[in-house]
């Protein structure tokens, strides 16, 4: 049996990780967080749209959208909450455009596999296990 293996997008940002020292890794992580793309205005005006990420201790909202086979996630997490904020980025980036297969493919073990694990506490660690979660049953949904 082989390895759930990383989508490309988020195989590179695994990379940029791993390239660097710990104490750096968590800047990277906390320039992810200024790159969290805003969400489209047709959610932003209605937030009841976006699912609570409740892994989470800061007020994570996640929503998925399937088009012709491509996903799209948006996220909003709040700046106070940069390290959170940073992996609902990161997610965002590496999965949206991918096809469904490939997101439903991706191992849930993303947030280990940045090498985080001593610089991040485990609750946020667990956080982003619960958005990478909630991101596949939504594109489950949405494809089914």
């Amino acid at each position: 049996m082989t390895e759930p293996r990383l989508p490309a997008a988020l195989a590179e940002i695994r990379d940029e990780f791993l390239e660097l020292g710990e104490s750096d890794r968590l800047q990277l992580l906390l320039e992810f967080s200024n790159e969290l793309p805003e969400l489209p205005e047709r959610f932003r005006d209605h937030p009841e749209l976006l699912e609570r990420v409740e892994e989470c201790q800061s007020p994570v909202f996640i929503v998925v959208e399937v088009e012709s086979g491509v996903v799209r996630v948006h996220a909003t997490a709040p700046p106070e909450a940069p390290t959170t904020r940073g992996f609902a980025s990161i997610l965002a980036q590496g999965l949206s455009g991918l096809g469904v297969d490939e997101v439903l493919a991706t191992p849930g073990d993303v947030a280990f596999e940045l090498g985080l694990t001593r610089v991040v506490s485990p609750l946020r660690l667990s956080g982003m296990t619960g958005m990478l979660g909630r991101i596949k049953r939504q594109v489950r949904e949405a494809a089914a």
